[in-house]
């Protein structure tokens, strides 16, 4: 098994810069490409290998079929459908990731418009609020958790060259089915989102005093509403299924926290429940970990790793067939 592909980026923004970034500095044999020619532009001049010009991503699709190399799309949520007719096009049955932060969507556009490649779904969290090959590093995945999907028809082996893809690369890969991990980022990642743009809009109304008075938790809690609007409304609203009942969930909590302030003044319930919660989380995060070994080969292996990502576990790396994980 070749566990050492070349890489072929297709969208050098803040995670397919960073993905071109840190392969190259992993010692893998990478190039990328982009309808951008601000960040082709800004990548070569760093001295990455990037193809430009209008016939860009094909010709590194091209590229990527001859020397068998895994591709890696980095495009927003909207783009994810052309790009995929040029990767069945010109790279056709070559093995596919993807970067993109909801992934049932995505599965379903792969089968639809792409149904020779073999694919495995990612996702890195890891990223900040700019955007741009500018903004990329080659460090940004080191220790944050990237998601590799583990659905039906996940081919094993192809999911175990995509993780140590993401491995080295300084993540840690979580296994978890597509539907899971779209219901869990809806949670931890976009009704954050939309929160932080609500929030925004709050304290903006408050004119000059409130900007003057803005500090560290207003900061905090409205960060993510710097990052590029469209990149927001992609992911957002592709996740609409999984999204709607964590807003009607959230809405429910603000309008218990209402009532309460409104009936007796008191918000205790609210908060208390809140830093709970949080302390909860980080406990669950800091858990004593086990070392578990998962054999790809077994019958069981699918139910396996699904098993660590369920529990809260990372896929730390590979000896042969087997995956090398700690768990909570």
């Amino acid at each position: 098994m070749n566990t050492v592909r070349d890489v072929c980026v297709i969208g050098l923004g803040l995670i397919g810069g960073s993905v071109l970034r840190a392969a190259v500095a992993s010692g893998r044999k990478a190039w990328g490409a982009s309808t951008s020619t601000s960040d082709t532009e800004a990548a070569a001049a760093d001295g990455y290998d990037v193809v430009g010009g209008d016939d860009a991503v094909a010709e590194a699709l091209r590229r990527a079929a001859a020397a068998d190399a895994v591709v890696v799309l980095a495009v927003p949520l909207t783009a994810v459908r052309s790009v995929l007719a040029l990767v069945e096009r010109h790279a056709p049955g070559c093995l596919l990731t993807d970067v993109t932060s909801v992934k049932v969507p995505v599965r379903e556009a792969v089968r639809a418009v792409a149904p020779s490649v073999t694919f495995v779904g990612g996702h890195p969290m890891a990223g900040t609020a700019e955007s741009g090959w500018q903004a990329a590093k080659d460090d940004l995945f080191s220790g944050a958790a990237w998601v590799t999907t583990v659905d039906d028809d996940t081919d094993l082996t192809a999911w175990r060259e995509v993780s140590a893809l993401a491995v080295a690369l300084g993540a840690r890969v979580v296994p978890l089915e597509s539907e899971t991990h779209d219901e869990t980022v809806a949670r931890v990642s976009h009704v954050g989102h939309l929160l932080a743009a609500v929030l925004a809009s709050v304290g903006a109304a408050g004119g000059p005093v409130a900007a003057a008075l803005a500090a560290g938790s207003f900061a905090d809690g409205t960060r993510v509403a710097g990052t590029r609007p469209a990149l927001v409304q992609a992911m957002t609203e592709g996740n609409r299924a999984a999204l709607l009942p964590v807003v009607d969930e959230a809405l429910g909590a603000l309008g218990a926290a209402r009532g309460s302030l409104a009936s007796t003044g008191g918000l205790a319930s609210t908060i208390e429940a809140g830093h709970e919660a949080l302390r909860r989380m980080a406990d669950q995060r800091n858990a004593p970990r086990t070392s578990v070994r998962v054999r790809l080969s077994a019958p069981d292996a699918r139910d396996a790793l699904l098993s660590v990502g369920h529990r809260g576990g990372h896929v730390t790396g590979f000896d042969g067939d087997v995956a090398l994980a700690d768990v909570p």
